[in-house]
């Protein structure tokens, strides 16, 4: 039987869900949720399902997007997950490490299978980097945005958590154990509190570190991703998707003429391991949780160290040290 699905919020975000589950031959996009009846029924209608103001019953539908404001998640998912519904919600879970680890218990407790919106796990170059990646020692990543008064949660769970993530994964899913930051908030129009620019120094068990960049009050839109290993330093542009691979072979002195030096290295371009669109992989792996084809507490248990991570961050970014 195909799985009927619920989307509720379609914002900037949630409108993209919306296409995407509509065009998913393996589930319907059967109802919008959103208060805003002149944007949710318009959505509704442009898809073919109905238009509801309010999640109320969900006897109707096998699964749930929320991709509504971050500062409603935590009703919204509780919501769901009490109506025994699978539940795929945009990142961050919550606002709020307590909240987030209380929706996820809460999912274990009763059985049911619950994602995350992390949308850069599903990236083809990133897909194509952590297949490739075998001992990375030092991971840099930059994530700069120009401002948008819409988001009013800071920076650390709007951007900062997705290279948080990454960098993690890159670490084989281990968990960094210490952290510095520094966090600024420049911008005059930003809820009080919440931060415009977060810069962070992760350092693993393995003795590996990861540098990770997020603001908000950049004049161009920026998404890298660098992966350091002894021989060799993979490159990653997710805004293009694409990777480049470059192995150090000599460096000269100088060039005959004295006037530099000459060094030497050879680049590889791999091949990604798939074009797809990133929200429609995303949005298959969800499926196939719901379906039982993927372990739900290995998805569930993914989920939890970016935000702890983040979490640590802010809090000890506020308190102005260093652990």
């Amino acid at each position: 039987m195909t799985p009927k699905v619920a989307l509720v919020g379609v914002g900037s975000m949630g409108s993209l869900h919306a296409r995407v589950t509509s065009q998913n031959e393996r589930c319907e996009l059967a109802r919008v949720v959103d208060p805003r009846e002149d944007v949710g029924k318009r959505v509704a209608d442009t898809y073919g399902a109905q238009w509801t103001p309010e999640i109320g019953d969900l006897s109707d539908v096998d699964a749930v997007i929320v991709a509504s404001a971050t500062e409603s998640h935590y009703g919204l998912a509780m919501e769901v997950l009490n109506q025994g519904k699978p539940l795929l919600v945009e990142k961050p879970v919550c606002a709020d490490l307590a909240q987030t680890e209380e929706v996820l218990a809460l999912s274990e407790r009763l059985g049911l299978p619950v994602m995350c919106g992390l949308l850069e796990r599903y990236n083809p170059a990133v897909m194509t980097a952590l297949e490739l990646i075998t001992e990375p020692v030092y991971v840099s990543a930059v994530r700069h945005s120009p401002y948008a008064p819409r988001i009013r949660t800071g920076v650390a769970w709007d951007l900062l958590v997705h290279d948080v993530d990454l960098a993690i994964r890159c670490m084989g899913g281990t968990e960094p154990h210490g952290f510095s930051a520094g966090v600024g908030q420049f911008h005059p129009d930003s809820v009080p509190g919440a931060e415009d620019v977060v810069n962070t120094l992760l350092t693993f068990p393995s003795g590996a570190i990861a540098s990770v960049s997020a603001s908000r009050i950049g004049q161009r839109k920026i998404r890298s991703l660098s992966i350091t290993e002894l021989d060799r330093l993979i490159e990653v542009d997710l805004l293009t998707r694409n990777i480049t691979i470059y192995h150090h072979v000599s460096q000269d002195a100088a060039t005959p003429d004295g006037r530099g030096y000459r060094q030497q290295a050879i680049i590889e371009i791999p091949e990604l391991v798939t074009a797809r669109e990133p929200l429609a992989t995303q949005l298959d792996r969800f499926l196939d949780l719901i379906e039982g084809r993927i372990d739900a507490d290995a998805e569930r248990a993914s989920i939890l160290p970016s935000h702890r991570a983040v979490a640590a961050v802010r809090a000890l970014s506020s308190a102005g040290q260093t652990r």
